[in-house]
């Protein structure tokens, strides 16, 4: 019931008495109880002879016979556990032991009775770490004044204490929380805060606790041992007959040593609705405890809902509103875990992603898991970036129709029967890496949140409180970044995302394998040369391996196979570019300043008058400003370093080169020789896109305000027009994702604000579409250096 290792709190003297609080559920298990305890069980155990009371581990028999004894035994709970048989050196509950119909590690009486002499070892008496009443005492300070809460509070050290004996036996990934709602409605601090929004809101303080307690009641995971063995069973084969799972087992390793100390948040990817399944599995099968998966309320139809809640997921709503008692229990609820040092996963970009490249992240989340840090909930929590890399996903068909236009599946039992029956062909591997952890209390004190006793940069307690708010912001959306860099550092390159980051590049055209594997080995080295992670790119040297990836893709229906002449011949299939685009973009920032550095020599060379070095380098920064809401860069000095040594590896005499200030044509040469080009296989698409909505905006009156939703739905009709033209070079520039992105870019550099001055908005919507129409026409430049756009190089 205290936290410390030893089996007796530390005292001055010997306990004169022992109370043993018992948690039995029926009468087999108070005589198996009874019987140990006659039979010198805590003299055994603890070694001391004292006289033993045994009492029901109940509120009402510890405020009647405990909590006002004047002596201080030592109090101990106690309780009998049944286990599963034992299966493969295992002992977890299968569909098997439900044909006995009772649970195995809550038998019915007469399966007790018959365990008892038939399996004795399937149950042992388990007592939880004991202490004094005088420590209980202490840890409560108000025990004297209200006996009914401080005697509730011994039953959940109880039940506690009892837990952690339990884990010790079964394992970690059977730690579950018990009386959740109770001990956070016992709170002094939690009522306090519910009083203070009754007096804001003039709202009465019942109303307020009973609101609280429904929103408790409908957040709290009540995690089931019986069914988080169940479920993983029976979700297993979804993923497991689907992917091959490869696992990052030393990241596992460090985990577990960082989890002793610290609750973990995972912050996984998302891709797929398995996503859950496939990190839940890893985890269960390395012995962690089950995450408090926090997900929207759009899974929580039956049966999925109540069986995933008992699994540990929190269903949270999608929007608060104004609703500041729903807030209150939610940022509770998070301090409470985390201060119980429970594990949490959720996904940060707010749904899976749509295009294959990580989302921008949300923020609220994050928020409260601040604000426990700031309130001193909680010492410090370790988030971990987590990467869900899939090689074939069997859902992009939905999630590419999505993009132009179609309608999200609303979800439901019909509509889960179909994604289960969609999962059932195999789709390579599926590849979990896990970031390097990250200190949310030292990362957070780093960009400048007060909740350090050294905040950088340090805010005066006189600040003006907006100015502090606005840091804590700012502070939490750094944090975020960090988390997403970390995600993508970790990403492998699939032998699917580089298949087709090389035949998006070609235009239509048919390669045959020889000239494929010809495109694909310069990239190959290049990933090679800088140690990137991937997966099983050698297979891509051999012609066979080479040719299961294509007819793989080819049965996805992401690659077309003629095979009529004289030999076969692939290109992406017909309408399957947005597919296509998703597997590469899983892999696409590894490219990304490589393509940037490629514009940016194109524009030096332009430059006929002035230093052409400068006039790469603002190149280089004005590409990174319009691709912020892509993709993940770092600070600008970073990124000049980064690009810099990108430079290097095209041309390691480089800085010779350019010492007089001049850029040369000859450095396109050199780009030409090093085998490949980047920016109109990694960077046309985001370009295209943010080109229809530019034109839009530049054809639109600038004293016309603009509704987000219907302006996209124009950019997806007129972008389907442009395709027709020949204006854009791709269907996946046509994208319902990439059009929202580039409308915050268009909003973040002034071009959606009305104004008083009509004409200068409308100047400079004209501006910012020319713009874009030069990059793209560098794109294209770039894309005629590119050796297999050319038939002479092939």
């Amino acid at each position: 019931m205290l936290d410390h290792d030893s089996r007796l709190p530390e005292a001055t003297t010997t306990p004169g008495s022992v109370v043993a609080l018992v948690d039995a559920a029926g009468r087999v298990e108070r005589e198996l109880v009874g019987n140990w305890l006659a039979e010198g069980g805590i003299a055994q155990e603890f070694g001391t002879g004292a006289p033993v009371t045994q009492l029901d581990l109940d509120a009402e028999a510890v405020t009647t016979r405990l909590v006002g004894r004047s002596d201080d035994p030592l109090v101990v709970p106690v309780r009998v556990l049944w286990l599963p048989p034992e299966r493969d050196g295992v002992r977890r509950t299968t569909f098997t032991d439900l044909l006995t119909l009772s649970n195995p590690r809550k038998p019915n009486r007469l399966m007790q009775r018959r365990l008892i002499t038939k399996s004795p070892d399937r149950h042992l008496v388990l007592t939880g770490q004991p202490a004094r009443l005088s420590e209980l005492r202490a840890n409560h300070p108000g025990a004297a004044g209200a006996p009914e809460a401080f005697a509730r509070a011994i039953v959940r050290a109880g039940i506690v204490a009892l837990e952690r004996a339990e884990r010790a036996v079964i394992g970690d990934r059977y730690k579950v929380p018990r009386l959740v709602v109770e001990e956070i409605l016992d709170s002094p601090e939690f009522l306090r805060r519910l009083d203070a929004i009754a007096e804001e809101t003039g709202t009465q303080a019942r109303e307020v606790y009973r609101r609280a307690e429904k929103g408790l009641r409908e957040l709290v995971a009540a995690q089931s041992r019986l069914v988080s063995d169940l479920f993983t069973q029976a979700m297993r084969p979804v993923h497991a007959s689907t992917w091959k799972v490869d696992s990052d087992e030393s990241g596992l390793d460090r985990l577990r040593t960082l989890n002793r100390r610290y609750p973990l948040v995972f912050l996984p990817s998302h891709r797929s609705y398995v996503d859950a399944f496939v990190l839940g599995d890893i985890l269960a099968r390395n012995d962690f405890p089950p995450n408090h998966v926090v997900g929207g309320a759009n899974l929580k139809f039956w049966p999925i809902g109540p069986i995933a809640r008992r699994t540990g997921t929190v269903f949270i709503r999608r929007s608060f509103g104004d609703d500041e008692v729903y807030k209150a229990v939610v940022e509770e609820y998070f301090a409470y875990l985390l201060a119980k040092r429970f594990n949490l996963e959720w996904y940060f970009e707010g749904g899976r992603t749509r295009t294959g490249k990580l989302r921008p992240p949300r923020y609220g989340l994050l928020n409260y898991l601040a604000a426990a840090l700031r309130s001193a909930r909680i010492d410090d929590v370790m988030l971990v970036p987590v990467s869900i890399t899939y090689e074939r996903l069997n859902e992009i068909g939905a999630i590419a129709d999505e993009q132009t236009g179609g309608s999200k599946q609303a979800e439901g039992l019909a509509w889960m029967a179909r994604y289960i029956r969609s999962q059932q062909h195999s789709a390579g591997h599926v590849y979990v890496r896990f970031g390097t952890p990250l200190s949310a209390r030292d990362r957070l004190a780093a960009h400048g949140d007060p909740l350090s006793p050294q905040p950088v940069p340090t805010i005066p307690d006189t600040a003006d409180p907006a100015d502090k708010q606005d840091l804590e912001h700012r502070a939490v959306q750094q944090l975020a970044f960090e988390v997403a860099v970390g995600i993508n550092a970790v990403t492998p390159i699939t032998v699917n995302a580089l298949t087709t980051l090389v035949l998006l590049g070609v235009h239509e055209r048919a390669l045959t394998r020889d000239e494929l594997r010809a495109a694909i080995a310069p990239v190959l080295g290049y990933i090679e040369g800088r140690e990137l992670p991937s997966g099983e790119l050698a297979t891509l040297r051999d012609d066979h391996g080479l040719a299961v990836v294509l007819e793989q893709l080819a049965i996805a229906k992401v690659v077309t196979i003629y095979r009529g002449g004289l030999e076969p011949v692939y290109s992406i299939g017909a309408g399957a570019h947005l597919e296509a685009a998703f597997y590469r973009n899983s892999a696409v920032h590894w490219f990304v300043n490589r393509a940037i550095l490629e514009l940016a020599i194109l524009t030096a060379v332009e430059a006929t008058e002035g230093d052409q070095l400068r006039v790469g380098w603002e190149a280089a920064y004005r590409l990174r400003d319009l691709l912020k809401f892509e993709f993940f860069f770092p600070e600008r000095t970073e990124f000049t370093s980064q690009l810099t040594a990108e430079m290097l590896r095209v041309d390691p005499e480089w800085h010779r080169r350019t010492a007089a200030g001049t850029v040369g044509a000859e450095i396109l040469a050199q780009l030409a020789e090093s085998g490949f080009m980047m920016a109109h296989r990694v960077l046309r698409s985001f370009f295209d896109a943010q080109l229809v909505v530019a034109e839009r905006l530049a054809a639109r009156d600038p004293e016309t305000p603009i509704d987000k939703k219907v302006f996209i739905d124009e950019c997806l009709h007129v972008g389907k027009q442009m395709l027709l033209q020949q204006r854009l070079h791709s269907p996946e520039s046509v994208s319902s994702e990439l059009f929202a992105s580039a409308l915050r870019l268009a909003d973040n550099h002034g071009l959606l604000t009305l104004g008083e001055n009509a004409a200068d908005l409308a100047a400079r919507r004209t501006r910012f579409a020319a713009e874009l129409r030069a990059i793209g026409g560098r794109i294209s430049r770039a894309a005629t250096l590119d050796p297999s756009n050319r038939m002479d190089a092939l």
